[in-house]
Parts: structure tokens; sequence; C-alpha cells
């Protein structure tokens, strides 16, 4: 057995009642305003800022404190190229065969296809990778634990990271996403969780009408 860590005391700030409504209150109505964006700007992110958003999302709790994610962040144009390509190419195939029609009428109203521009156009795209298990100097495995929740997390910091900055982006997931493991040389213990292209939304960027469930939609309260 290894050694339990050592105890540090806990850096905790506790607020007033008064302080956490507002800040709460403040903090839901930032979210609230985030929407997935299809349409970017190819204007400059400071690499700083992903960094940043990377480093925010690598606090995320993990299961026995293992961390299994790898975020790999790419601003190089012919790669992107050959991602988007070979992004399309899956997309293309899943939309003309492997979509069922109730799939394929749910995401009608959105207007989305196998086309994906925004994986050139957007400055960035990080592409957060999940490791069921890590590989030791010695070639040795060791077990990742509750690696999809953890990951899940993880990412949805790094959402929120990147819209507290000011940033945009869109969680893209075509399956399957083996290529990516092929174009950004990542090991076989690692498999991709994620596509997130990221940058500005373009100024003529539009989205969907939708609303969100109401607060009634997706509580209950045991009292």
């Amino acid at each position: 057995m290894p050694d339990p860590y050592d105890s540090i005391p806990l850096d905790f700030t506790e607020r007033s009642p008064e302080a956490m409504r507002e800040r709460a209150q403040s903090f839901y109505e930032l979210m609230a305003e985030r929407r997935s964006v299809r349409d970017f700007s190819d204007r400059p992110v400071p690499r700083e800022c992903i960094a940043t958003a990377i480093r925010t999302a690598g606090t995320a709790p993990s299961g026995a404190n293992r961390q299994p994610w790898q975020f790999v962040a790419v601003d190089d144009p012919a790669l992107k190229r050959e991602i988007r390509e070979a992004a399309e190419e899956e997309e293309k195939t899943t939309y003309e065969e492997r979509m069922s029609d109730e799939w394929r009428e749910a995401l009608a109203p959105l207007g989305t296809d196998w086309r994906k521009p925004f994986l050139e156009t957007a400055p960035w795209l990080v592409v957060c990778f999940a490791k069921p298990y890590d590989v030791d100097e010695d070639g040795s495995k060791t077990t990742n634990y509750y690696v999809q929740e953890s990951v899940g997390i993880a990412c949805g910091m790094f959402i929120t990271a990147l819209h507290q900055m000011g940033l945009a982006t869109l969680t893209h997931t075509p399956a399957p996403m083996g290529f990516l493991n092929d174009l950004l040389e990542r090991p076989s213990n690692e498999r991709p969780y994620i596509l997130f292209p990221v940058g500005y939304p373009a100024e003529d960027a539009t989205v969907p009408d939708i609303d969100k469930k109401s607060l009634d939609e997706i509580v209950q309260w045991n009292r």
C-alpha cells in the first residue's frame, strides 16, 4: 500500500448568506449567456489564455486523484486542416449511414450537417483525451478510476473557464475519433473524449433560439 498523503490545512473562504446569494446569481447569469458556437472568427487568441483554461480544468476532482486526462492544443493550420478532413469523413459517414431516423430528426432543428469548417477557422483546437490507465516507465499499467466522470467534470470546468474569459467553444464529438490519436501522435492508453474548437465568435455568428429546462424540471426537493 502506498503511504497516505500528508495533511495540510484546508484553504477555504466562508461567505455570508447574502454574499453567497449574490455570487451565485451573478455566476448563474454569466453562465446562462453561454452558447455552443459553430461560427468562429479567425482572430488569434493568446496561448496563455488556452493554458490557463486547461490549468483550470486540471483542478477538477478525480477518482483517487489520478487525474486521468490529457489535453492537446493545436494552432498549426496544416494540422487543423488534417483534423477537419478526418472529422468530416467520419461525420459524413455518420450522417449518411450510421445515424438513425430518430437521431437525425432530433438534430434537424439545429441545422447541423457533416461539414465542420469551424475546425479550421477557430484559432485553436483543444482535444481532451481520457486515460483508462497510465503506463509507468517500466511498461506496467496503473488503472485509473471513475475516468468518464472525472474527465467530464474537467471538460465542464474547461468550458466554464473559456466562457468566463470571453471565449466561445463547441463540444464536438465525431465518432469514431481514433483518427485524433494518429494525427496527434497520442498513445493507445488515451481515448479522445471531446474536441473543442476555441476562439471568438464570428461577427455574424448566430445560434438556434432555444431554451433550457426550468429549475422545476431538473430538480426534486426532498424534505
